[in-house]
């Protein structure tokens, strides 16, 4: 992986972006996913022809020609495509729910998972129920690639521009990723999975008459969606399997805490929570963690030392080593 591959699809996307904004009233994300679509076809819609001056047309034709993501690794299509993602994210004012999962926070989903999951499996089932822009999910299925799993991913979103960016991002990388629009918490016709992982949406539910069917739910008023989506997840994970989600620090210090515990020892075992570096984050309100459960099973128990605690800064090796050799030792002695 160089930057100068990076930079090779980064910067004509780029270009192809303002090319159609120049003469559409297109966001930036919105020509982002027009144009990667067009990429991928190495086409233009007739309909978005006719939108364009000739010139543009053949100008976004020749590069989109010029461009061969058939030879590029996956990851670099990702890198890309998040450096893509993050100027429109910017460029767009979105909203915090929207935010895109970051890499750091990526590589650590990845860490724990190699430490997680059954290494017997050479293929495996992944679901992220808040999929978003498909940064995270993506950021796993190529690591699993890398390490020789066979994947097959799904991931649920209820933002129609979100999802078309995850089509498009997922289509590029070459992914089998099956994305379907709906809301999350009803019932999803999804088989179960080997592993859940899952960038939580913070806030409220606001379909109360939904939300009385989880034990999760807030017995007055609106429930959190975070919590909900927990609870949802763990119903759709194979037995023994684990789910990892990123959630706020502050999570079992709610007055809700208790009614997801309870969800939580229903259906499988809190297994660890680890805080992310404090350095990775605005403020403290918006520090997240690391949250780390397993769904009951005849492999499955409660660890008996729950792994807990703070991952150092990632740029200090000698205390990043130090963490690692830590998280084994718990693994050895819990799992």
């Amino acid at each position: 992986m160089s930057q100068k591959d990076i930079e090779a699809l980064f910067n004509p996307l780029d270009n192809t972006v303002q090319l159609l904004r120049n003469e559409i009233d297109f966001s930036y994300l919105e020509a982002l996913t027009e144009t990667g679509s067009n990429l991928i076809e190495k086409s233009i819609p007739d309909e978005l022809k006719n939108s364009l001056d000739p010139a543009t047309t053949d100008q976004l034709m020749k590069t989109y020609q010029s461009i061969d993501t058939a030879a590029m690794e996956p990851e670099d299509i990702r890198k890309a495509l998040q450096l893509s993602i993050l100027k429109g994210l910017k460029e767009d004012k979105v909203q915090p729910n929207h935010q895109m999962t970051p890499d750091a926070i990526g590589f650590m989903f990845v860490y724990f998972i190699e430490k997680l999951r059954d290494s017997s499996l050479d293929n495996m089932r992944i679901l992220d129920p808040a999929v978003g822009t498909g940064n995270l999910l993506s950021t796993v299925y190529n690591a699993l690639t890398t390490a020789k799993v066979e994947v097959e991913a799904e991931g649920i979103e209820n933002d129609d521009l979100l999802i078309d960016l995850a089509a498009m991002t997922t289509r590029l990388q070459r992914q089998n990723v099956k994305l379907t629009y709906q809301d999350a918490l009803q019932d999803l016709l999804v088989d179960p999975v080997d592993l859940v992982v899952s960038d939580l949406p913070i806030g409220y539910y606001p379909v109360d008459e939904r939300a009385k069917v989880y034990t999760s739910a807030a017995k007055e008023g609106h429930s959190y969606a975070h919590h909900l989506l927990i609870e949802q997840s763990l119903k759709y994970l194979k037995p023994n399997a684990f789910g990892l989600f990123l959630v706020p620090k502050l999570l079992f210090e709610t007055s809700e805490a208790a009614s997801l515990m309870k969800a939580i020892q229903e259906y499988g075992f809190l297994q660890g929570m680890l805080h992310l570096p404090k350095e990775l984050f605005a403020n403290e309100p918006s520090q997240k963690s690391i949250l780390i459960l397993q769904k009951k099973g005849d492999k499955a128990a409660q660890a008996k030392q729950v792994l807990l605690g703070n991952i150092p800064d990632l740029k200090n090796h000698q205390s990043m080593l130090k963490f690692m050799e830590e998280v084994d030792t718990w693994k050895k002695e819990n799992l």
